[in-house]
């Protein structure tokens, strides 16, 4: 008679945290039928761009290699990308309030593989509203900037909207589900002047000092660089690298927190 089989109690969590693309392609079909967040994030930067770098007469006056309508279009691409991922990312209140943040805890999913997954999925939205911007600033033909500039900038402003899209996710597990979307839009504006988004900032200035430690500085400065012709700043990278980590930590933490109870 044979011996009973002994069970393999070396349990082996999925590859990636259980991140896939499966699960990404799913999470991205439910933001995008969320059509009043998507309209919002996407059309409100081209409006921006439309009445402040449109409709003035921005396009004789020199910007580095451009002219001050592609500075609006770099700097509206930024806030839609900022505003996009952040909405993106705030948008697990409703799924706290809903329950399905604890019922994902009894996935094999990890905290940091779930929020590198709504992190992903808030930039495609960011990445939308960085496209709409700059479509409309190419077929007006009032922004003026070399072909890599245009390619950089609208790289690096997307790619950077990371931190926000982090910020967002952190926050929609820190705030209750009816304020979180109103406090995070006024609290994005307040970046945007403090880094220096809307207002140029004079270079050196205490103003200058204070913004540094804000969380928009350096990808502001970072998307408009390819326009500036100057040189990366350590500043701006080591500003862009804090802030992301921060928010990313704060996520997680808040994941854990949020879904202990299961």
């Amino acid at each position: 008679m044979s011996a009973p089989a002994v069970p393999n109690l070396d349990r082996r969590g999925p590859a990636a945290g259980g991140f896939n693309p499966t699960l990404l392609k799913l999470e991205v079909r439910r933001l995008l039928r969320n059509k009043r967040t998507a309209l919002f994030s996407i059309l409100l930067p081209v409006a921006f761009y439309i009445i402040f770098g449109l409709l003035q007469n921005y396009g004789d006056e020199r910007y580095g290699t451009g002219n001050v309508s592609a500075y609006i279009a770099i700097s509206m691409a930024l806030y839609g990308s900022a505003l996009a991922t952040t909405a993106g990312g705030g948008m697990v209140s409703i799924e706290r309030a809903q329950g399905w943040s604890r019922q994902l805890r009894l996935t094999p999913l990890s905290p940091v593989a779930y929020v590198l997954l709504k992190a992903i999925t808030a930039m495609t939205l960011g990445l939308a509203s960085v496209l709409a911007v700059y479509i409309v600033a190419l077929v007006t033909g009032k922004a003026s900037m070399p072909v890599s500039a245009w390619i950089i900038s609208g790289l690096t402003v997307w790619i950077g909207s990371l931190i926000f899209a982090a910020f967002g996710l952190f926050m929609g597990y820190l705030l209750p589900t009816e304020n979180v979307m109103q406090l995070l839009s006024f609290v994005l504006v307040m970046f945007a002047f403090a880094g220096g988004l809307f207002i140029p900032i004079t270079r050196g200035s205490g103003f200058d000092h204070f913004a540094q430690f804000t969380p928009m500085y350096g990808i502001n400065y970072l998307g408009r660089a390819a326009l500036q012709g100057t040189p990366f700043s350590w500043v701006w990278i080591v500003n862009a690298v804090v802030w992301l980590a921060i928010f990313v930590a704060g996520a997680v933490w808040r994941f854990r927190k949020d879904t202990a109870r299961v």
